[in-house]
């Protein structure tokens, strides 16, 4: 299962890194605002809010991918961040877009229910 869950750690990884770009670098562009549903006004606004919140993403997907390059010893640091990510993903589903609930808590309790004997 090691290796199982290291992949989809990875692919959580990869995921972050994802949302920072979008975040930071394509939030008024128009695929960050189609992504988002946002309006250029809103977009406009809100870019210094939303490239904060990508620069988090990208901590999340440092903190994962740090995790990895420690190997066996990086089991702890997994379980942190991994959790993190589900924390995160659940409150943005609560207070955002329920969809976040998919495409972040439920990938990083996929990889913690791998990790995990």
């Amino acid at each position: 299962m090691t290796t199982a869950a290291n992949i989809v750690i990875g692919l959580v990884a990869l995921l972050h890194a994802w949302f920072m770009v979008l975040e930071m670098f394509l939030w008024d562009k128009p695929y960050g605002r189609r992504t988002f549903r946002t309006t250029p006004e809103f977009a406009a606004a809100s870019k210094s809010l939303a490239a904060n919140q990508g620069l988090y993403n990208g901590f999340l997907a440092a903190g994962l991918l740090w995790g990895l390059f420690l190997g066996a010893a990086g089991l702890e640091v997994k379980l942190f961040f991994l959790a993190c990510v589900i924390i995160a993903g659940v409150f943005g589903a609560v207070t955002v877009n329920r969809y976040i609930l998919f495409v972040q808590a439920i990938p990083g309790i996929v990889a913690m229910s791998l990790l995990l004997p």
